[in-house]
């Protein structure tokens, strides 16, 4: 009897808290959107002057994102996850990665998420480990790929710093010397090969996780492009997508959340040394965050509370 009793009171308290994090959550994204006021205003005139058709395109590549995002988790587990529910996912982490640093929104949204499915958490945290090394991968490959097929892009300088060669190898070598040195390293590193090779057991699979990550990163690339087309700055494709690979990798070495101010400050950089003006750069990165991130921060944490109500998170 004072176990069933215990049920509703157990029960209660989790609603209070779930409720507790989503105010939060709220008055947090209310304060960001608020501090960035100014911001919103300058570049208002700006993106109200721009071509309507870009703007629309932008749009769509910036929803096709969660779509793509989808796919390749889908690709990292072997489970078939429930489709509706993992789109819906995506967009609630998108949400919740523009609130907590280095992508924690995110993780903890997907891991919850696939927890939720079945999965185990070992399992789970290296799926995510999986998809996140993947996208890396994908970036780094694309920035290469882009620079063989017009080396004129990017104008990379002609002496290498030579604090950068001495940073490098040591880098690699304190991460090496720490996985042989740690047990629990390698394990871990051990299992996420293990993982890594049974995905590329189903083409199917890999297919997914790959083209999911390739499709999502150039998504993104696209609507910094057609946000720059809809402001008429007249700027190569191929160096705009440059800058925002650029960008979107440096942003991922700052803990901010969702790269808000890292990547905002590079990507506004890099489409300045790509020969836009300063004014018309900083406006191309806020009509990019506006579709990637402010606009559907609202409704992603609304559906964030929806997946939480019914049990999906």
């Amino acid at each position: 009897m004072a176990a069933t009793e215990s049920l509703p009171v157990t029960g209660g308290r989790r609603l209070y808290v779930q409720l507790g994090i989503t105010l939060v959550v709220l008055v947090a994204a209310g304060g960001m959107l608020a501090a960035h006021r100014a911001t919103l205003d300058s570049g208002t005139d700006r993106l109200a002057a721009a071509d309507g058709e870009w703007l629309l395109l932008a749009c769509l590549a910036a929803v096709a994102t969660w779509v793509c995002a989808a796919v390749a988790q889908q690709g990292a587990v072997a489970e078939r996850l429930p489709a509706g529910r993992l789109v819906a996912a995506q967009f609630a982490a998108c949400a919740a990665n523009h609130l907590l640093p280095a992508g924690a929104g995110a993780t903890v949204v997907n891991l919850r998420f696939l927890t939720r499915c079945g999965l185990s958490v070992r399992r789970s945290a290296t799926a995510l480990a999986v998809k996140a090394a993947v996208g890396g991968v994908v970036r780094c490959v694309l920035g290469v790929a882009l620079l063989l097929a017009s080396p004129g892009t990017v104008r990379l300088p002609a002496r290498v710093p030579p604090a950068l060669l001495v940073l490098v190898p040591v880098a690699v070598a304190a991460v090496v010397l720490a996985v042989a040195l740690s047990a629990r390293l390698r394990r871990a590193v051990g299992r996420g090969f293990a993982d890594v090779r049974e995905v590329h057991r189903s083409r199917a699979r890999a297919c997914a996780l790959w083209g999911g990550s390739v499709a999502f990163a150039l998504l993104h690339a696209g609507v910094v492009v057609a946000v720059v087309h809809a402001l008429g700055l007249g700027l190569p494709t191929g160096r705009v997508v440059m800058a925002y690979l650029v960008a979107s990798g440096a942003a991922a070495l700052l803990p901010t959340p969702g790269g808000l101010g890292s990547l905002d400050a590079v990507l506004a950089l890099a489409l300045t040394a790509a020969g836009a003006p300063g004014p018309e750069a900083v406006s191309a990165v806020l009509g990019y965050r506006l579709l990637t991130g402010w606009l559907p921060m609202a409704p992603g944490l609304l559906v964030l509370a929806l997946l939480s109500r019914r049990s999906a998170l």
